[in-house]
């Protein structure tokens, strides 16, 4: 596969992302929920003004150094796919990667021109350039629960499990990187060969002379021979 095509991948990620991000923009209000497959499969409207599940930097300039590093490390991900292709990297390795850039520059979008385009950077934000929010919608509150009242701390409330609400660019993120971890030996077998040849070439002498003795006992006779007519 060419790399271009890879870039495609990547493209049709971001255009998805924001497709599905302007849609619920145009057609749903902040924190309206709408059931997609019965309970347990949702639309929820959020605006998310920091990182993965809402985490933010109490700072005036902590929105626009992290929209700086995301734009950094959108571009370091795209250098690393091309750099990769060039190698013939695995296939499966580039396409996770063409999902994470995907992924990335989706984000990117939100957090750089949604301020502006959308106007829904926060109210304290110095300029709406590189404050925008990224839009989460995607929302999977697969169960829940009364906490019983006698379990300490949390006693009486509601416990949901996967509360967290994402988008497809974390969803693309999220897979890729997972995949990259869960098949690592597949996308990197040269890596185990080396490491196995270096295992074999540091074996100690002992080790040698157990496996084949006569090896050791041939060089010796040899070396005596050697001496013995050169003394004559």
């Amino acid at each position: 596969m060419k790399i271009y095509k890879y870039f495609l991948i990547a493209l049709g990620i971001i255009l998805m992302d924001q497709a599905s991000k302007l849609m619920v923009h145009q057609y749903m209000y902040i924190h309206e929920e709408v059931n997609v497959v019965g309970e347990w499969f949702k639309l929820h409207y959020l605006l998310n003004p920091g990182m993965a599940f809402g985490i933010r930097w109490e700072n005036e300039f902590g929105k626009l150094a992290l929209t700086i590093f995301r734009i950094g490390a959108m571009f370091g991900i795209a250098y690393y796919l091309v750099r990769s292709a060039r190698k013939n990297s695995h296939a499966g390795f580039l396409v996770c990667l063409s999902l994470i850039l995907g992924g990335a520059i989706g984000n990117v979008i939100d957090s750089t021109f949604y301020g502006v385009l959308l106007n829904n950077a926060p109210m304290e934000s110095p300029t709406r350039w590189f404050h925008g929010q990224v839009i989460d919608m995607l929302y999977f509150p697969l169960f829940g629960f009364q906490i019983p009242e006698w379990v300490p701390l949390r006693g009486g409330t509601y416990f949901s499990f996967f509360d967290p609400v994402f988008n497809i660019a974390d969803s693309s993120i999220f897979i890729g990187v997972t995949s990259i971890l869960v098949f690592q030996r597949k996308f990197f077998p040269h890596q185990e060969e080396e490491g196995h040849e270096e295992n074999e070439s540091e074996l100690p002498l002992h080790h040698v002379s157990h496996e084949n003795p006569s090896a050791i006992r041939v060089t010796e006779s040899t070396e005596t021979k050697t001496e013995s007519e050169n003394n004559g």
